[in-house]
């Protein structure tokens, strides 16, 4: 069994920091900061989007790399200052099986935030935004499998997040896909995208994998 988790929202919560990394970037590029969570609502499509969305501009605007580049050079230098773990989520982590990260986060934030927690060598694959398309496209669960190497069946593959995008980029793989309450996104959302499985938290993981 491959066990691919996304990673903000779902491993750790994140709100706080990812606030603040976009504010420092909105006042960099001479905006006003928003409150956290009118940023919490634009994550899970990736940090540019995010940064179009706080700047209520098109993906391809100027401005928009401008904040891009502030917003991840601030990420990197405070990637957990506010930053912990979901509940349930260091118990995920001891369940015997291989561990991989799938995350639209730009790797290089994941990697630090993960290092600063003390976690990297948890994981067999950590793939991020940037890499490639980001999810709902199944890339990144492609990737972390050719990195990993695993060789079981797609169902055996179980992508487990707090987004419908993380169930739909499962769908597309063909794995058994675990949505996550408590995280950036609410239920209504998670059931319309039809997962396999619906938990209240990674609490209740090791009773369903085993």
């Amino acid at each position: 069994m491959l066990l691919v988790f996304d990673l903000d929202g779902t491993l750790i919560d994140s709100r706080l920091d990812i606030a603040a990394s976009c504010n420092a970037a909105l006042v960099a590029v001479g905006r006003e900061p928003l409150p956290v969570e009118v940023v919490a609502g634009f994550v899970g499509d990736g940090a540019r989007k995010l940064m179009a969305r706080a700047l209520e501009l098109e993906l391809d605007d100027p401005l928009v790399d401008r904040g891009l580049d502030a917003f991840i050079d601030f990420y990197l230098a405070h990637p957990i200052e506010h930053t912990k773990w979901m509940p349930g989520a260091l118990e995920a982590l001891e369940l015997g099986h291989t561990l991989a990260i799938a995350t639209n986060k730009r790797t290089s934030v994941a990697l630090a935030i993960v290092r600063a927690l003390g976690k990297e060598r948890a994981f067999a694959a950590i793939v991020g935004g940037g890499e490639g398309p980001l999810k709902p496209d199944p890339h990144s669960i492609h990737s972390v499998v050719k990195t990993t190497g695993y060789s079981g069946e797609p169902r055996s593959v179980w992508m487990i997040g707090d987004g419908p995008q993380d169930v739909r980029a499962g769908k597309a793989f063909g794995a058994t896909t675990v949505a996550v309450l408590g995280g950036f996104h609410p239920e209504s959302r998670l059931r319309e995208a039809s997962p396999d499985h619906l938990l209240r938290s990674l609490e209740e993981l090791p009773a369903l994998v085993g």
